[in-house]
């Protein structure tokens, strides 16, 4: 019997070494290896720290930026990358810096990033994603060469001028609805608004209005659940290198599982139900998700082997339409809202301009084209 179970600890251990060996040298040796050839290329960067690379510098470096109170002012780089600023700083315009075990190279030097965006050999790649990353931003963003020119080619349709001119009514819609319940907050008396969230509401029911026009609540629930699975990977992002933790069956991990299964049982049934009616005739397709799968039919109907995009990848691109679209509008809009806030002449040409080709009447394609300031 001991005989029995000292061969048995014999094999583990012989099946174990190539794996410890294999993962010593991902969080250790190919790092390091990597470090030292960045530095004799004539780069400078941080020293590379074991698993978790710069990740706790980044984010304290972020906290500590957010409990200061912010300049009035367009020099928004110390406020929003702290740890970039620090390290152009500390090492210049190009330097390395450490996401996990894996070097990343950051070029800040507007003519170098031209002339690797307009490299035409592939050699530019797009970083990797972590698989915690991937259940929040999934779809054509991480996609490259044939799979990403197929999925951009199914998506296009959708973006074409004509497309988003049907889209304005939904626009206006949402923004109306928001100065509406501003005007009533308003009526009486004065009163202090944070407009951030309303903003981001704004947003969102614009995509959910704009990508899924006739599950409306059903896209405003998807949009709620994004954003509490951004808030776990945030919180989640230091452990994102540590090999299993996606596995591990902590509370964070077990809710962005719900969420994830939720979300896509979502988006399937709302699929599946536009499918049925596409295919009988009964509706136009005005909205994101019917341009996309009508566009992915128009492939399907060709002859070209593997053509068209599976309902799991038609799901993926529906969620990269809200976490592309919604916070950064947002932001922008509320930046907007400050810089007009500050430079109140600007404010006043603006509104003048929109009263002269307005007037009263609701926007309209034609007329937008005509706004300058």
């Amino acid at each position: 019997m001991r005989e029995i179970l000292l061969a048995l600890v014999l094999v583990a251990a012989i099946l174990l070494i190539p794996w410890a060996w294999k993962a010593f040298s991902w969080i250790w040796l190919k790092p390091k290896k990597l470090e030292k050839c960045l530095r004799e290329q004539g780069l400078k960067g941080t020293s590379y720290k074991f698993l978790f690379g710069d990740i706790k510098e980044m984010m304290d470096s972020v906290k500590a930026a957010r409990t200061k109170p912010m300049d009035r002012s367009h020099q928004i780089v110390p406020r929003v990358m702290p740890f970039l600023h620090d390290k152009v700083q500390k090492y210049g315009k190009t330097h390395f810096t450490w996401f996990g075990p894996n070097p990343r190279v950051n070029i800040t030097d507007p003519d170098m990033i031209r002339d690797i965006l307009s490299n035409k050999f592939g050699h530019f790649e797009k970083l990797a994603s972590t698989p915690l990353e991937r259940k929040l931003i999934p779809g054509l963003v991480g996609y490259e060469g044939e799979k990403w020119a197929k999925h951009r080619r199914i998506i296009n349709p959708a973006f074409h001028l004509e497309k988003l001119k049907m889209m304005l009514p939904a626009f206006h819609t949402s923004c109306h609805e928001m100065v509406e319940k501003w005007q009533k907050l308003v009526a009486n008396e004065s009163c202090e608004l944070d407009i951030w969230p309303e903003l981001q509401n704004l947003a969102a029911d614009v995509i959910s209005r704009t990508a899924f026009s006739s599950s409306f609540e059903e896209g405003r629930r998807i949009f709620q659940l994004q954003s509490e699975m951004a808030t776990h990977l945030m919180q989640s992002s230091r452990f994102m290198f540590a090999p299993g933790y996606r596995f591990l069956p902590t509370k964070k991990n077990r809710r962005m599982k719900e969420m994830s299964q939720e979300m896509g049982s979502l988006l399937q049934n709302m699929i599946l139900r536009r499918e049925k009616v596409m295919k009988a005739g009964r509706l136009q397709n005005n909205d994101l998700l019917g341009l996309l799968l009508e566009s992915n039919f128009k492939e399907m109907s060709g002859k070209t082997r593997n053509a068209g995009i599976t309902i799991d990848e038609v799901i993926d691109e529906c969620k990269l339409f809200y976490i592309a679209g919604q916070e950064t509008s947002a932001t922008l809009l509320v930046w907007t809202m400050i810089c007009l806030s500050i430079h109140q002449d600007w404010q006043e040409k603006a509104r003048e301009e929109v009263s002269q080709i307005f007037g009263s009447q609701s926007p309209d394609f034609e007329g937008l084209n005509h706004l300058k300031v």
